[in-house]
């Protein structure tokens, strides 16, 4: 039936359907504000890392771990939550999520020094993980298998109009008030999503028991710390002893991670899950899209900021029109995965992505800026087409008593591709410039002139390239659903594999 009526949807271990009282369309709308909330957190901060940097006295190396601490915290806990909102009831960690991130903001905005900015990130990021892993399971208790993909794909409209918010907000702020603002605005809209999220949401799902896999997140964190800080390293320095070991430890680490996953009773990474027909090309989809696309805005920003000279506010301006019109589209894909699966859109809007990262590695000094904002619709386009239809494929395929395990691994790979996103571009294009003069473009603490300028913007085009073709490996794994679920309408979740 319509939204705010009453709905039949399927209790998650029964699978019987019943009828009841529930606001869907209220509900759905506190989903899409903590979409909101995250991206206007992601894309708002790269834009203040200049201002972070300059007024807190930031070492060049350590200011882009204001962005990846937060990633690699939610990247960490992801599954974790999830697990907790399976145990103790779903929209109580989401509502959770929302008073950490809340705190965490605040605290952000009150920072004094590096330590304590990076410090109070990681905060945040535990409150973003809350949200982000739960948000899934929230949806697919709330909706029925065959409404799924449209609930996504309203999700999605959150996400790019919080991506443009933080990118007007944040370039205003940043350039005619202050950095401490980008945080302290999240403070009002949480507390209205909390207070809205207690009167409409209602845990829906049974309590399943599990264990926390804390060996698990120890080891992968040490790992993806060590490999990630040897990348970032390797922007500024020569490798070196100290590098080489980092990279190794860090190799070492995952490594120990895999093992012990294969011994517990409950790992992080519930790899029995990986038997669920479409569930591994879905996760793999995604974790390859992130590797690929999440660079993306930073290395434009970089080249608007830095060979261009455009201020922050300028330069903003020139992507709204990309999400705007993702706004638009993610809704109807997500229709079309309800109607005829995930793989046509999935698979499309990855195409899709490959044509825009194609464009933006086309820029030069002499590119009309007009190419910039052409690139950003195309890959508006194209990330609004997969996302919707990606998530309803994980949830789909998801049985109903691990829904939160299953939203958390989707988070999971899906933040794992945007951190190694982040400094892989950052070691692909510091190549190509003086190390140190790369790292200061980077964060938005320098801009360039005449040869540098040229040979920066040079340097950017194989990270495009490189994007380029593991956006294509995403597409690949994508298009492999089609042996399960192409021309599928619904269904009920699989069971969990024996």
């Amino acid at each position: 039936m319509a939204y705010g009526a009453f709905e039949m949807t399927d209790t998650p271990v029964s699978g019987k359907r019943t009828a009841e009282p529930v606001n869907s369309g209220l509900a759905l709308a506190v989903v899409m504000t903590g979409v909101l909330i995250a991206a206007i957190d992601t894309t708002i901060v790269v834009l203040a890392l200049p201002e972070i940097e300059r007024t807190l006295h930031v070492a060049l190396a350590s200011v882009v771990w204001v962005v990846m601490g937060y990633l690699l915290v939610v990247t960490l806990l992801a599954t974790q939550v999830g697990r907790l909102g399976d145990m103790f009831g779903r929209v109580r960690m989401y509502e959770a999520g929302f008073l950490i991130f809340i705190v965490g903001s605040a605290l952000c905005a009150l920072a004094w020094n590096e330590t304590s900015i990076i410090a109070f990130r990681v905060l945040q990021g535990v409150g973003g993980a809350f949200i982000s892993a739960n948000s899934g399971a929230v949806i697919a208790d709330l909706f029925p298998v065959e409404k799924r993909g449209k609930a996504y794909g309203y999700t999605s409209v959150g996400w790019s109009v919080g991506a443009v918010l933080g990118i007007v907000l944040g370039g205003a702020i940043v350039t005619y008030i202050s950095w401490r603002w980008i945080f302290w605005i999240n403070v009002p809209i949480g507390l209205a999503a909390t207070a809205l999220a207690l009167r409409v949401l209602k845990d829906r799902g049974e309590r399943e028991a599990h264990h926390l896999d804390l060996p698990g997140m120890t080891t992968l964190g040490l790992g993806l710390f060590g490999v990630l800080w040897a990348i970032t390293k390797l922007a500024t320095t020569p490798l070196n002893g100290s590098i080489l070991a980092l990279l190794i430890g860090g190799l070492v680490f995952i490594g120990a991670f895999v093992w012990v996953e294969s011994i517990q009773a409950e790992p992080m990474l519930q790899l029995s899950l990986f038997r669920v027909p479409t569930m591994s090309p879905s996760l793999l989809a995604s974790l390859f899209e992130g590797l690929a696309n999440f660079a993306v805005l930073f290395l434009v920003i970089m080249y608007l900021q830095g060979p261009r000279g455009l201020s922050a506010f300028h330069a903003s301006l020139l992507l709204v029109p990309g999400y705007l019109v993702g706004s638009v589209v993610g809704p109807f894909a997500g229709r079309l995965a309800d109607r005829y699966g995930p793989v046509l859109p999935a698979t499309g809007g990855l195409a899709i992505q490959v044509v825009a990262l194609f464009i933006f590695a086309q820029l030069s000094l002499s590119s009309g800026l007009w190419l910039v904002v052409v690139a950003s619709i195309v890959n508006g386009i194209g990330a609004s087409s997969f996302f919707p239809a990606n998530n309803a494929a994980v949830m789909k395929a998801s049985p109903a008593a691990v829904f939160g395990i299953s939203s958390g691994m989707l988070r999971t790979f899906a933040n794992i591709g945007m951190v190694f996103s982040y400094s892989m571009a950052i070691l692909i294009a510091s190549r190509s410039i003086p190390r140190h003069l790369a790292f200061a473009i980077f964060v938005g603490s320098a801009s360039l002139h005449g040869k540098l300028a040229a040979a920066f913007t040079s340097g950017l085009h194989p990270a495009f390239y490189a994007s380029m073709g593991l956006m294509i490996v995403a597409a690949l794994l994508s298009a492999t659903r089609g042996a399960w679920t192409f021309g599928q309408r619904g269904g009920e979740a699989l069971k969990p594999p024996a």
